[in-house]
C-alpha cells in the first residue's frame, strides 16, 4: 500500500509540475532509461551486450550458444540431445519425437518454426540496434571495438547457423523499421552473399576482441581465442558444404578454418585436458561440475542454484535411448585399426567382448556392465541389476533402447536430483573441435601433412594412449563407398568419436553430403537367442528385433512410424521454412521439394 502511495503521489506531483512548465515536455524522462541517454561509458557498451547473452540463454530461439535449457525444457532443447537427428543415437521418448521424425526424413513444412529452427530474430534485431548505437558512446575507438567485435561475433555466428539450415536468408544489418517494406517484404538473398557477409563479422571480431576480458573467463564473455574457435567451425562448414554440394571457392573458405584453428592451436593459452589417465581423463572432463580453470574448455555455461537451473541429467538418461551399433562399432581397435580389418576384435557375441582391445574413449562413452559401481549408474548398488537394461524390462535400473548406456556426461547425483536443482555445466567451445577442425580442413585441402596430424588428432590420441594417425592409413572396406579417400574416412571417423553427443554429427553428415548414411536403420545390441537368454529370460522387452547378415539385432524403430528411415537428396539437406512465415512474406519463397 505504501508503494502504490508513493506511485500516486508521485503521479500528482509529475502532473502539477508538468501543467506549471512548458519547458518539461522538451526534456526526457528522469524514471527511465531511454535510447538517447544510455549510450555514454564502456560500461553502457557492456551492459548492452550482457543482454544478448541473456538472450541467448533460450536455446530453441537461439541456438548458436547452446548449453542446456532450464527446467521442463532442457528435456529437449540443449546440447546434448542434437545427435537424435543423426544415427548416433536412438531417441524413443515421445517428447523426442521431433528428432526421431528429422532423422527419419519424415517431417513436413511446420506452420510455425521448429525447434532451433526460423526464429531468434530478436536477438538479431537486438544485435544490430547495438551496432547502430555504439558509436555514440564516447570512448577509444580501441575501446568501442572491443564490444562492436564481440556482437559482430554473434551476428555472424547465428547468420552462420541460419545459412546451414536454410540455404538462403534475408541479410539484415540494421534495426528495421515497420516502414521498411524491402525488407519486410523482400526476397531471400543469395547464400554467399550472406556468408561473405558473415565472414567480414567473424573476421572483425578475431581482429578486435581482447585475448582475455580480465574476467576470469570462468565462463565469462566471449573471447578472440573464441571468435577463432566460430570462425574455424563456420568457415570448416561453408567450405565442405560448397565442396561437395557446389559453390563457389571453397578453397578459401577451407583456408580460413585452417588458418584460424592453427593460430588458436599455436598462439592460444589452450591445452588438451590430461592427468597421465588414460583410462579416465576423456570421460572426467565431460563430468566435471565446475570446468573453471580446466584449460581445455574456451566457452562454458554456468549453472547456479537459486539464479539458473537445469534437469538435463534426469532427462537425458530416459531420452536419449542410447548410442547405435553403428556408433559402438565406429570404435578403433587398439592397434588403430577399424573392427572391419583388426584382428584383435573380438566381436559382438559376448556384451563384455565389445570393450575388449578397443579405443579407451568407448568405455569411457558407454557403460561396460562393470563399471556400474563407478557411475553407480541407474542410482542402484552394483548387485541389484546388471546392464544392459531394455525398455520393457521389470526392476531397477535405468532402462534404455538400444542396450548401449551412454556414461559420457553421467552424473548419477544430478540425474536423480530434485527437479530442477541441477548445476550441469555444459561445454560450448573446447579445444578438442579445433584440433579435428584443423586436420580436416587440411585434409580437404590437399595439403595436410603428418606433423599436421601430430599438432592436431595425434594430440586426441595421446589423451586415450592410442596409436598415432599416420598418413597411410589404410581403407575401412565399410567406408569405401563414401567418395573420399582413406584418410578423410579416418578423420571423420576421429571427430564422430571424439565430439559424440556435442552436437556435431547430423550437421557433418549434411555438409559432407552424406545424408544417405540417414536412411540406414538404427540397431542396438546382439539380440540373438544366447543373450535374449541370458539378458531378458522373462522375455520382457518390448524393442524388436531384426536379422543383419544372418544375426538378430535390437531393430529400434521397428513397428514405429519411423522404421523405415529416408532422406530424399533433393531436400533433406536444407530444412522447410514454416508456412506462417511465408504467409507474411510470400517473397521469401520455399526451400527446393518442399
Amino acid at each position: 500500500m505504501k508503494t502504490y502511495i508513493k506511485i500516486i503521489l508521485t503521479l500528482v506531483a509529475s502532473m502539477v509540475y508538468m501543467s506549471c512548465n512548458d519547458e518539461f515536455l522538451e526534456r526526457k524522462p528522469l524514471d527511465k532509461v531511454s535510447n538517447e541517454t544510455f549510450w555514454n561509458t564502456e560500461n553502457d557498451l557492456r551492459v548492452y551486450n550482457n543482454g544478448l547473452y541473456h538472450l541467448a540463454r533460450f536455446e530453441d530461439n537461439v541456438s548458436i550458444l547452446m548449453g542446456h535449457d532450464e527446467g521442463f525444457d532442457s528435456q529437449a532443447r540443449g546440447i546434448w540431445h542434437l545427435d537424435g537427428f543423426s544415427d548416433n543415437t536412438a531417441p524413443r521418448h515421445s517428447r523426442h519425437d521431433f528428432f526421431q521424425r528429422v532423422r527419419a526424413g519424415k517431417h513436413s513444412v511446420p506452420e510455425t518454426p521448429d525447434w532451433f529452427g526460423y526464429e531468434g530474430w530478436n536477438f538479431l534485431r537486438a544485435i544490430n540496434i547495438g551496432l547502430e548505437n555504439y558509436p555514440s558512446v564516447d570512448v577509444a575507438e580501441e575501446v568501442r571495438n572491443k564490444y562492436v567485435g564481440e556482437a559482430r561475433l554473434l551476428r555472424g555466428w547465428f547468420y552462420a547457423d541460419k545459412v546451414s539450415k536454410y540455404g538462403e536468408v534475408q541479410w539484415v544489418d540494421h534495426e528495421v523499421k515497420v516502414d521498411d517494406e524491402e525488407i519486410l517484404y523482400g526476397e531471400r538473398d543469395d547464400r554467399e552473399f550472406v556468408m561473405d557477409k558473415v565472414l567480414e563479422d567473424l573476421n572483425f571480431a578475431t581482429e578486435n576482441m581482447p585475448n582475455d576480458w580480465g574476467d576470469g573467463n570462468a565462463p565469462g564473455r566471449l573471447n578472440r581465442w573464441c571468435a577463432l574457435m566460430v570462425k574455424s567451425r563456420v568457415c570448416l562448414f561453408e567450405g565442405t558444404w560448397r565442396k561437395y554440394h557446389g559453390g563457389t571457392s571453397p578453397e578459401t573458405w577451407l583456408q580460413q578454418a585452417a588458418d584460424a584453428s592453427r593460430e588458436l592451436i599455436e598462439e592460444g593459452p589452450y591445452s588438451i585436458y590430461s592427468t597421465g589417465n588414460p583410462s579416465t581423463d576423456y570421460n572426467a572432463i565431460h563430468r566435471m561440475t565446475d570446468l573453471t580453470g580446466i584449460k581445455e574448455v574456451l566457452y562454458w555455461r554456468r549453472y547456479q542454484l537459486g539464479i539458473f537451473t537445469n534437469h538435463v541429467q534426469s532427462y537425458h538418461k530416459d531420452y536419449n535411448g542410447g548410442a547405435t551399433k553403428d556408433m559402438v562399432e565406429a570404435y578403433l581397435c587398439t592397434d588403430g585399426l577399424p573392427i572391419s580389418l583388426s584382428p584383435l576384435y573380438q566381436g559382438d557375441e559376448v556384451y563384455e567382448n565389445i570393450w575388449e582391445n578397443r579405443d579407451p574413449r568407448l568405455r569411457q562413452t558407454i557403460l561396460h556392465p562393470d563399471d556400474q559401481a563407478i557411475y553407480r549408474y541407474g542410482n542402484h548398488d552394483f548387485s541389484v541389476a546388471r546392464y544392459p537394461r531394455i525398455q520393457g524390462m521389470t526392476g531397477p535400473g535405468n532402462k534404455i533402447a538400444t542396450g548401449y548406456h551412454i556414461i559420457k556426461v553421467y552424473d548419477n547425483n544430478a540425474a536423480y536430483a530434485t527437479y530442477n536443482v541441477s548445476t550441469t555445466p555444459a561445454i560450448i567451445l573446447r579445444l578438442g573441435e579445433a584440433l579435428l577442425n584443423y586436420a580436416e580442413a587440411k585434409a580437404e585441402l590437399g595439403d595436410i601433412q603428418q606433423s599436421d596430424l601430430d599438432m592436431s588428432i595425434n594430440l586426441l590420441r595421446d589423451r586415450v594412449g592410442m596409436p598415432h594417425m599416420m598418413m597411410d592409413v589404410p581403407m575401412d572396406p565399410r567406408h569405401a563407398n563414401d567418395g573420399v579417400s582413406a584418410l578423410l574416412v579416418e578423420i571423420r571417423r576421429e571427430r564422430r568419436i571424439e565430439l559424440f553427443i556435442e552436437g556435431f554429427r547430423y550437421d557433418d553428415l549434411r555438409r559432407w553430403k552424406q545424408g544417405k548414411k540417414l536412411e540406414q536403420k538404427d540397431y542396438g545390441i546382439r539380440w540373438d537367442a544366447a543373450n535374449k537368454a541370458r539378458f531378458d529370460p522373462k522375455g520382457e522387452v518390448t524393442i524388436q528385433s531384426s536379422s543383419v547378415d544372418g544375426v538378430e539385432y535390437l531393430d529400434i524403430y521397428k513397428g514405429t512410424d519411423y522404421a523405415n528411415p529416408v532422406f530424399d537428396e533433393s531436400k533433406h539437406y536444407l530444412w522447410p521454412i514454416p508456412t506462417s512465415v511465408i504467409s507474411q512474406n510470400p517473397a521469401l519463397g520455399q526451400n527446393p521439394g518442399w
